[in-house]
């Protein structure tokens, strides 16, 4: 039989039972698009995940006090910013300073304990270009608001404040201050978001802050973050370098990464169950399609087909009925990883391999599923057929 002979018949059944056909291709589609739109919207995450770690850089390091030998809260010293910045690869340094009791309302009618979860911490004036934060609307502190009752506000910080352009006042400790500067997320410094930062010596006048850092934010060249990382707790607390908690902020989005490619696997599982439970109904449509046509089987043979082409014939509307739900599938996971991507503002990531695939598991599919009801149909002698008319 010529590949033309070979699809016109095995397109008989699916011809003349169209709403059978029909649900059993459904089957095979879901599972495709789940297959699809799982592999499609991760491969989209982690290249969403990928460029921010791109772009963020991985080349920032934190450093904070720890505890000491009794348990304590440990302090760094005054001059850990000035120690850091005498690293020869670091590119630049800064550091903000928690106000510990100090507190940030929208009025000085709310109750002090009723903080929101908000820290009050100084800043330093070059904080952002180290930590790669931007602002939203306003600026940053300066060598002049930096001196005056003037305070910038992390993202969360302004949306629990009810904040939602600058020019408000907020009422900080015992005193108003005015809100010049609100901040877009900060991805690899989320304590930034949740804050309300006042210049360092603003912190100082008003605030009798002591002038040790909290948490210090480096950055340096990436070919030498490690070797930095091994000498920043010893240089930034010389004496106690045991106190000191030296952190990767990536290392955070690359786990978040690593748990993207776990999912994934998870949710490919459950789209090849699906897949397979297709497969079941499609075996079980070519079965009742064998019973319901053993008189054309018996034709067939008695004009001189062959089992071969019995078989062929069985098997290549298996394969049709597979691979048509499964390049409806293909379509429909493609649609959902585009549409779920632009929602997300993700990069629209659709590998070809990932479509090649989808149809090819389709059409082995199909050839498993119709394995068996090709070679009962093919078992079929002239006579044993026909006596079913």
């Amino acid at each position: 039989m010529l590949p033309t002979d070979v699809l016109r018949v095995g397109l008989v059944g699916i011809r003349s039972r169209p709403t059978r056909a029909v649900l059993s291709a459904l089957g095979i589609a879901i599972g495709i698009a789940a297959m699809v739109a799982v592999l499609g919207i991760s491969n989209a995450g982690q290249a969403d995940l990928v460029n921010r770690i791109s772009r963020l850089g991985t080349n920032l390091l934190t450093v904070s006090p720890g505890r000491d030998l009794f348990g304590q809260d440990a302090q760094l010293p005054l001059d850990a910013v000035e120690m850091v910045e005498r690293i020869g690869p670091v590119e630049s340094v800064t550091a903000t300073g928690a106000l510990s009791g100090v507190t940030v309302r929208r009025t000085d009618r709310i109750d002090p304990l009723a903080g929101g979860g908000i820290g009050v911490a100084a800043a330093r004036t070059d904080l952002l270009s180290t930590v790669g934060g931007s602002v939203r609307e306003g600026s940053f502190l300066n060598g002049a608001t930096g001196r005056y009752p003037a305070v910038v506000l992390g993202s969360v910080a302004a949306e629990r404040l009810g904040i939602d352009r600058t020019g408000h006042q907020v009422y900080i400790g015992e005193r108003w201050f005015t809100v010049v500067g609100l901040l877009e997320p900060v991805a690899l410094a989320p304590e930034i978001d949740r804050s309300a930062l006042v210049g360092w010596d603003a912190a100082r006048d008003l605030f009798a802050f002591d002038g040790h850092p909290t948490t210090v934010y480096e950055r340096s060249a990436d070919e030498s973050v490690e070797a930095v990382r091994g000498v920043l707790a010893a240089t930034a607390n010389p004496e106690n370098p045991q106190d000191v908690r030296v952190s990767r902020p990536s290392d955070a989005l690359e786990a978040q990464l690593a748990a993207k490619s776990a999912f994934t696997s998870l949710f490919l599982g459950l789209g090849a169950v699906a897949l397979l439970v297709g497969g079941v109904g499609v075996a079980n449509t070519m079965v009742i399609s064998v019973l319901e046509r053993r008189p054309e089987i018996g034709l067939r043979r008695s004009l001189g087909a062959g089992r071969g082409q019995i078989r062929i014939q069985f098997l290549a509307e298996s394969v049709a009925l597979s691979g048509s739900g499964g390049a409806v599938g293909v379509v429909l996971g493609a649609v959902i990883t585009a549409g779920w991507s632009v929602i997300q503002g993700w990069p629209v990531v659709m590998p070809v391999g990932v479509l090649l695939a989808g149809i090819g598991s389709a059409a082995l599919i199909g050839t498993v599923a119709g394995l068996y009801p090709a070679t009962r149909a093919a078992r079929l002698t002239p006579t044993e057929a026909l006596s079913s008319v």
